[in-house]
């Protein structure tokens, strides 16, 4: 910090008191105020003289103060009064308080003044007559305005500081700790370091000092004063930061930072400093004493920074530093909590000096912040500071200290005469260069392993600035006459000189590249070429790429440099390499073009690359490409040189250059692209019918694009293209010139005929489109025509005729069906067309569709039609183990389609207030589902419900055994709120039921005859022989029948026909009626002779008929015999049932239910053993069966069978109800 006297002046009081109390200057800085003894003396800014005393108080003035717009000032004092001053210096208004007037204050956003007293405080405007006045509990020491004008903070002599409102109510209110023993004479208000709210800076009498916020709440902790302060001023400083300025007893003003941090003292005097005002916008600083001297200082705080390329670091409020990247606009903030003295910094490193001590800071690598890394505890007195990778360096007048970032002192240089100027060039880690500039003119680098300075050249006077240039082979030196000078350090000559030169810098980017400047001009100067100059305030302090630095009012400010001067200047002398490293720096675009042309025209291929490269001109860079290798021929020359003519828009030259290097057809197609086809047509030459026909085309598309579709269409066709022709006719709508120009074509045109009759399809000319399409032969085009005519009985002929095209025809109907909701035909659709994955997709949709809206039924038909699809795409491929994966996929839809069919009855049951099924139904229906759910789980089928049903249905029909456990299991499943009542009624009404079954319940097997548990550990099969059982899709009934297989060697449409064609015996002349049965012993046949009416009986195992057919006549349906092995428990696994041709030929036919699956199944076969007791139907598409009554009504009902929705066939009639077994 550096002080100078501006002016003093010593002033006589008069009654003997000369004390200057107050002061105050106007807030444009021109008038200041002073308040000495009894008078109110209004003094020069400049001198320090006395222009006009006011006399209008009685006693001593003990304060002034001026408003915000400086049209008035008021005074106070020890008689009472204030009095309101114009800026004529002419008393305009008095009021008077009950006790003299200690301190005045006006709002710095309005007119209003705050005029305190002993006991009150007032608040006048020009706008009332009258001062409201509000009492205070002690006397008013200080006061002092917030800067929005919003609040008052008031400093009492009890150590109170009261915050008051606008209008004078109390806002907020604290105390000092030493209460009325610490009178608060000094408070101001300021703003916080970061966030800049207000803060309120307090100076009390217990020699402490203090921050408070707008609430009364301290935010910072007490600093020592060390003295009893009686005034605080907050002043501002080149950085627009704020320190504070406290004066009193130390006869001296105390510099502190924002933060109570104190700095230094400034201005001693001989008696107490009353009086302390900062001039505004200003440096300027007026003290008035005790004693009557009144001195005017210039206060400058240097500014403490550092820079090392684009790195800039610099103090900031004296205790915090602030480092910022000036290329990339990044910065971070060091807090410090200590006065800083110096600042250094190299690449990622910092160095920061205090009193005390040195902080070296290190950059992280990843984020642009600061972390501390070691730190040199000593106190060291140097002019300046340097740093490098691993050093720092001291400086002090002739003597250069080199010290480790431990402490440790390494080396010391002592030069020949004071150093004026030190920087750090780079170098190797540990071995950097210093390059010092000495007040006799010379410069010096040091190597910091090397105790010896290099001398290099030497200035007639002393050493300013100095640079190196990027390959260290030039050094620039300013001295102190303002003159530059540039060296080759290699030769030692000089190779220019400059007047007018304050500092000096080279590019870091570019060694021929030097800025410096002097006096309001920067100069620019590249390699030996003329300089460019330019206004600019402040001096360069950097030069990076294209940008600047400039240091302006003690900132450094990045400024935009226009580096083109010097590129032309490169360019104008052929030096394109160098002038693209100038313009790489940073040039506008149009820079960059215009040397990339410079360097095509000079042939400097790599240089106009780049350039283009830079311009994105994608023209240039192909021509480079095409003509790099070729450019050493005189034509390819020639040609190049046409190209480059074209691109720049010198049409006529290029096209004289193309003729006079034979290549005509290139100014032909340079002319057709300008649409200048007249000129193309003056050099074509005779008998270029090709170029002819392509420039007629060129002519064409102008045409079109000129709005010309007629002439564009009639051009394309007079130059061959019938395709393009046809394409503007059909775009137009032109009817009748398609049908004219499709009678025109023949069949070798078959891509124009085809695209004609696409138009004529879209203009609704079916029929002649057809003809087009028949002419060429593109039968998918007719199928494609009727699609879009939506005739879709005409599509599936054609498909009967073309079975090749069914996708053709499949797929558009699948999409017009889906975009009807006809979604179930859609999906039957897209499995005709060959697409399984989209017929697969809806099938899918619908399901979950049908079982969100439980509508079960349907999820069940669906699945039965993708079990069904699976089995034809099964049928369709000759991969075994897709088959087989297609076959697993058919079953496990097959058993999820009768289970979903199931389950919709249970949920009517459950959900609907009325159902048409018996008890015995639903018993079985929800038997038959809980059985299934043994082993499937995945379905969405509520458990609870089938069980709910089961255990009703179940207790209805004295199945007690059963419903109990059934209901167990409810007790463990979560429980739908609409059915916990009807749950609850039924365990409570279940307590008092048998722990048995009813036998008539049980199920049988036709199989083994064994009766079965309701409740059966192997599901729906029987627990004995595991004979799956047959059950009836309506009531869920078992059947009496028993599934039986045909031996290997006979086909399944062999044994249909064996099945019932028993052959009469020849032999005999009467028919044998035969029983077959078992008896205790054997054997025994029963015969009946028809012709003599006898009945016999033989016990014998042989017999003659027997043997004659070769097989035994015993029924093998009814063996008990055929065991394939035991298990555990009691239970057998009987074998299948397999029957030879002999079997085959015994059967009835009537009793034999065939199920004629499509392939790869084989037919099963079935035997209704209760024949004569109960008929049964099946479905001829899922061959289901169903009791036939139960079969024949369904098919009354719906017209269609319930399971699979197939309508009888059309050669069948509805099964009788007194048939015995019909198949459907």
């Amino acid at each position: 910090m550096r002080t100078s006297t501006l002016w003093t002046e010593k002033i006589t009081g008069e009654n003997g008191d000369s004390c200057v109390y107050d002061a105050c200057f106007s807030p444009d800085g021109s008038n200041l105020v002073a308040a000495v003894g009894f008078r109110v003396l209004v003094i020069s800014v400049t001198d320090g003289s006395i222009i006009q005393t006011l006399k209008g108080h009685k006693s001593a003035v003990y304060c002034v103060a001026y408003s915000n717009d400086g049209k008035r000032f008021a005074s106070g004092g020890a008689d009472k009064n204030v009095i309101i001053w114009t800026d004529n210096l002419q008393g305009s208004l008095k009021y008077v308080h009950g006790d003299s007037i200690q301190c005045l204050a006006y709002n710095p956003q309005s007119q209003q003044l705050a005029s305190c007293s002993v006991n009150d405080f007032g608040l006048w405007t020009p706008e009332k007559k009258s001062v409201d006045k509000h009492k205070v509990s002690a006397k008013i020491n200080a006061c002092s305005w917030t800067s929005d004008g919003l609040h008052l903070a008031l400093g009492l002599g009890n150590g109170t500081v009261t915050i008051r409102n606008k209008s004078g109510s109390e806002y907020a209110r604290f105390e000092r700790p030493g209460g009325s023993s610490s009178p608060v004479w000094g408070l101001a208000w300021g703003k916080t370091v970061e966030e800049g709210n207000d803060m309120l800076c307090v100076a009390d009498w217990g020699q402490t000092l203090s921050f408070y916020d707008i609430q009364g709440k301290q935010i910072m902790k007490d600093r020592a004063l060390g003295f009893d302060p009686v005034r605080v001023v907050y002043a501002r400083t080149h950085r627009d930061c704020e320190y504070i300025i406290v004066a009193g007893s130390n006869k001296a003003c105390t510099i502190f930072t924002q933060e109570g941090v104190k700095v230094t003292s400034i201005t001693e005097q001989e008696s107490w400093v009353w009086a302390c005002s900062v001039k505004p916008d200003s440096q300027c600083l007026v003290v008035g004493t005790q004693a009557g001297v009144l001195t005017s200082y210039e206060v400058q705080l240097l500014v403490v920074h550092a820079l090392y390329k684009s790195l800039y670091a610099f103090r900031m409020n004296m205790t915090d530093v602030m480092v910022q990247n000036l290329l990339k606009d990044l910065r971070t903030r060091i807090k410090c909590r200590d006065v800083i003295k110096k600042l250094a910094i190299f690449k990622d490193s910092l160095a920061i000096q205090f009193v005390d001590r040195v902080l070296i800071y290190q950059r992280d690598a990843k984020e642009f912040k600061y972390t501390l890394k070691d730190k040199i505890s000593q106190s060291f007195e140097c002019s300046l500071l340097v740093m490098c990778s691993e050093n720092v360096i001291l400086c002090q007048e002739k003597k250069l200290q080199c010290y480790s970032f431990h402490g440790m002192r390494q080396r010391e240089w002592v030069l020949n005469s004071h150093i004026r100027y030190i920087r750090s060039v780079g170098g190797m880690r540990g071995k950097e260069v210093l390059l010092a500039g000495l007040k006799n003119g010379q410069v010096v680098k040091i190597f910091l392993d090397n105790p010896f300075p290099i001398d290099m050249v030497k200035v007639p006077q002393s050493v300013r600035c100095v640079d190196l240039n990027l390959l260290h082979s030039k050094i620039a030196v300013v001295d102190e006459s303002s003159t530059l000078f540039v060296y080759d350090l290699v030769s030692k000559e000089l190779l220019f000189q400059e007047p007018s030169a304050v500092s000096v810098f080279w590019n870091a980017y570019c060694d021929d590249l030097l800025s410096f400047s002097g006096f309001g001009v920067l100069n620019i100067k590249a390699s030996n070429f003329p300089i460019y100059q330019q206004k600019m305030a402040g001096f360069v302090v950097g030069f990076c790429g294209h940008k600047l630095f400039s240091m302006q009012n003690s900132s450094v400010v990045t400024l935009e440099v226009p580096l083109s001067a010097p590129m032309y200047q490169f360019v104008r002398y052929g030096m394109f390499r160098e002038a693209y490293k100038v313009a790489a720096l940073g040039v506008p675009i149009n820079d960059f073009k215009a040397l990339g042309l410079s360097a095509l025209e000079g042939m400097d291929f790599d240089t106009a690359r780049k350039s283009f490269a830079r311009t994105k001109s994608l023209n240039f860079l192909r021509l480079i490409e095409t003509y790099e290798d070729k450019v050493n021929e005189e034509s390819g020359r020639k040609s190049f040189l046409a190209d480059v003519l074209a691109h720049q828009g010198r049409f006529t030259e290029a096209a004289r250059l193309y003729r006079e290097n034979n290549e005509a057809q290139k100014a032909v197609a340079m002319y057709a692209d300008l649409r200048m086809f007249d000129l193309a047509q003056d050099y074509l030459s005779e008998g270029e019918s090709a170029n002819k026909n392509q420039l007629l085309k060129r002519k064409a598309e102008w045409a079109q694009k000129i709005n010309e579709p007629r002439a564009a269409a009639e051009m394309y066709w007079a130059a061959g293209d019938k395709i393009r022709a046809v394409q503007i006719m059909g775009e137009n709508q032109w009817i009748d010139m398609l049908l004219e120009t499709g009678r025109k074509l023949d069949r070798s045109d078959g891509e124009a005929l085809t695209l004609c009759g696409e138009y004529l399809m879209k203009s609704g000319e079916a029929s002649a489109a057809a003809d087009m399409y028949r002419r060429v032969g593109a039968v998918e085009k007719v199928i494609e025509l009727h699609v879009y005519a939506k005739n879709w009985t005409e599509v599936f002929h054609q498909v009967e005729r073309h079975p090749s095209l069914k996708k053709a025809a499949y797929l558009p109907y699948a999409q017009w069906l889906a975009e009807n909701d006809r979604f179930t035909e859609c999906q039957k659709a897209f499995h005709m067309a060959g697409c399984p994955e989209e017929a697969f997709s809806v099938l899918d949709q619908l399901i979950q569709n049908a079982v969100f809206e439980d509508r079960y039924h349907d999820a069940g038909y669906c699945h039965w039609v993708l079990s069904m699809q699976f089995l034809d795409l099964a049928a369709n491929t000759d991969d075994q183990r897709l088959q087989r994966m297609q076959f697993e996929a058919f079953q496990i839809h097959q058993k999820k389609a009768g289970m979903y069919y199931a389950f919709n009855s249970i949920h009517r049951y459950t959900d609907q207030p009325f159902t048409p099924f018996m008890p015995e139904a639903l018993f079985n229906i929800a038997k038959f589902l809980m059985h299934e759910l043994m082993t499937e789980t995945d379905l969405p089928i509520s458990k609870f419900h089938v069980l709910y049903t089961l255990a009703k249905q179940a207790r209805t029909l004295n199945a007690f055994k059963l419903a109990r456990h059934v209901i167990e299991r409810l007790k463990r499943i979560n429980i739908p709120r609409n059915l916990r009542d009807g749950l609850k009624s039924l365990i409570l009404s279940s307590y008092g039921d048998k722990f048995s079954d009813n036998e008539d319940q049980l199920p049988m097997c036709y199989r083994c005859s064994t009766t079965n548990p309701l409740l059966n550990p192997r599901g729906n099969s029987c627990i004995t022989c595991n004979h799956s059982f047959v059950f009836s899709f309506v009531s869920f009934e078992v059947l009496p029948v028993v599934e039986f297989e045909i031996a290997s060697d006979i086909t399944d449409e062999e044994a249909i026909g064996l099945i019932g064609s028993r052959p009469s015996h020849s032999a005999k002349s009467h028919k044998l009626k035969s029983k077959v049965g078992d008896n205790a012993g054997g054997k025994w046949r029963e015969e009946i002779q028809t012709d003599s009416n006898v009945q016999v009986l033989q016990f014998n195992e042989d017999n003659d008929e027997e043997e004659e057919f070769g097989t035994s006549l015993t029924d093998p349906f009814s063996k008990a015999g055929q065991v394939g092995g035991a298990a555990s428990g009691d239970r057998l696994d009987f074998n299948k049932v397999v029957l030879g041709k002999a079997e085959l030929r015994s059967l009835d036919p009537t009793e034999v239910i065939v199920c004629k699956w499509p392939p790869p199944l084989r037919y099963k076969f079935h035997k209704n053993l209760m024949p004569e007791v109960m008929s049964i139907s099946t479905c001829h598409k899922c061959f289901k069966m169903f009791h036939t009554d139960d079969f024949v009504l369904q098919v009354l009902q719906k017209g269609h069978c319930p399971f699979c929705r197939s309508p009888p066939a059309s050669s069948e009639k509805p099964p009788s109800s007194d048939s015995t077994t019909a198949a459907v």
